[in-house]
């Protein structure tokens, strides 16, 4: 699968713990993230990382268009919903995609774990099913 991450900068850490915790998992996915969550996930977990552009440069709109282009199947996105951002529309658009293309999406830790489970187990594999 493909999995991409975004996470807002008081989120960063939260990814990357999430990511050494589960990096057994994901090793065996392909992964991408905006510029400073994939360097830092990559740079803790030695996972290998396929970088966007940062969020504010536009590496989410990248996100979303890969999206778009049913090339991404599942998007964790650790966003900090208390403070307000100035990208907040192209946040909206990246959602409103997710849910267009039946992208499953994460917002938060606790969904992550319950996505990152459902993986492990094969219960994601809804895609192949479609296509068969």
């Amino acid at each position: 699968m493909n999995i991409a991450f975004i996470a807002h900068d008081s989120k960063k850490e939260l990814m990357v713990q999430f990511c050494i915790a589960y990096c057994g998992i994901l090793s065996r996915h392909s992964l991408c993230a905006t510029g400073t969550t994939g360097k830092l996930v990559s740079e803790a977990t030695g996972l290998r990382i396929q970088r966007y552009l940062s969020g504010s440069q536009g590496g989410d709109q990248q996100i979303a268009a890969r999206i778009s282009c049913n090339e991404i199947d599942l998007l964790i996105y650790f966003r900090d919903p208390l403070n307000a951002k100035s990208n907040e529309p192209n946040e909206m658009n990246l959602l409103r995609l997710c849910d267009v293309h039946n992208i499953p999406l994460a917002t938060n830790i606790a969904t992550a774990e319950a996505l990152i489970h459902a993986l492990e187990r094969g219960d994601l594999d809804w895609r192949e099913l479609v296509k068969s």
